[in-house]
C-alpha cells in the first residue's frame, strides 16, 4: 500500500465513523464511505491489544492484506482493530478482513472469476 492509500488526520478518521454505519465481524469493524478518486484506508489499533512493537505488527499484517487485494478506487475506509484478532493466525484474519469487503461490496481480485 503506499502512503498516498493512507488516511492519517484525525478529522478525516472522525468524519468518516461519526456519520457511517460500521461492519462488524470477529476482529474488525470497519467503516466505509463512499468518495471520488483513489481509495484510502486508515488502520486504528488500540493499546490495549499491546506494546508498540504488537501494534505496528498488526497494521502491517493489515496493509499487507489490503495490498494484496485490488479494491476498487472510490471509496475510503476505515479498519478498527479488535482484541479477537490476536486470537486468530494471519490466514483467518485475512479471510475474515475480505468476508467483511465482500460483505460491503467491495470488487477486488479476490472476487473476479478465473477463466
Amino acid at each position: 500500500m503506499k502512503k498516498i492509500n493512507v488516511l492519517k488526520e484525525n478529522r478525516d478518521f472522525k468524519k468518516i465513523i461519526q456519520t457511517k454505519k460500521p461492519y462488524i465481524y470477529k476482529g474488525f469493524i470497519v467503516y466505509k464511505a463512499d468518495t471520488d478518486g483513489i481509495y484510502k484506508f486508515g488502520i486504528s489499533v488500540s493499546k490495549k491489544l499491546g506494546n508498540a512493537v504488537k501494534r505496528n505488527k498488526i497494521k502491517r499484517q493489515i496493509r499487507e492484506i489490503i495490498s494484496k487485494n485490488n479494491y476498487e478506487n472510490n471509496f475510503n475506509c476505515i479498519i478498527i482493530v479488535r482484541k479477537s484478532y490476536l486470537e486468530q493466525t494471519f490466514l483467518e484474519n485475512s479471510n475474515d478482513l475480505n468476508y467483511i469487503f465482500n460483505k460491503i461490496n467491495v470488487k477486488g481480485a479476490h472476487n473476479e472469476k478465473k477463466n
